[in-house]
């Protein structure tokens, strides 16, 4: 065994957290908490009410709650400063898009839900893809691997 090891983990970037950076987990974090809170309410429904299918309310919500995860885990990640972290982030906007196009698509109460989303993710995202965020979470450009 040699004397020297290699850091398991990148040491975090100096000097104070941007505002950005947790007004991004934030956002990630109030995601992850309504898709908690929508896959229980959907697996409760499901088990406790009357819905058309059983099957697919458990399995709808059970799926909203693990889907949960995702969010959630990238808001504890850039809360900590891990540049592994900005990847889910911004994967959860992205995917979250199509789904506020639907919602505002419908003609229903629904449509206020897909304004809020999608205010929601493109304000992640701009926050999220900012420079400042970047040079926080030390994650390089391209052509700068090097450095």
């Amino acid at each position: 065994m040699s004397s020297e090891q290699t850091p398991t983990t990148a040491p975090a970037p100096a000097g104070p957290r941007p505002r950005r950076l947790t007004y991004a987990a934030g956002l990630a974090a109030l995601e992850g908490l309504a898709l908690l809170i929508g896959g229980i309410w959907m697996l409760v429904r499901g088990l406790t009410g009357q819905p058309d299918d059983r099957q697919q309310a458990v399995t709808g919500g059970v799926t909203l709650a693990i889907l949960a995860l995702l969010p959630l885990l990238a808001a504890r990640g850039l809360l900590g400063r891990r540049r592994w972290s900005r990847g889910p982030a911004v994967i959860t906007q992205l995917l979250a898009l199509p789904v506020a196009y639907n919602l505002l698509q419908s003609d229903s109460v629904a449509i206020p839900a897909g304004i809020v989303l999608a205010v929601v993710a493109v304000t992640a995202l701009v926050l999220l893809l900012n420079p400042e965020t970047t040079r926080a979470l030390g994650i390089r450009g391209p052509g700068n691997a090097e450095k």
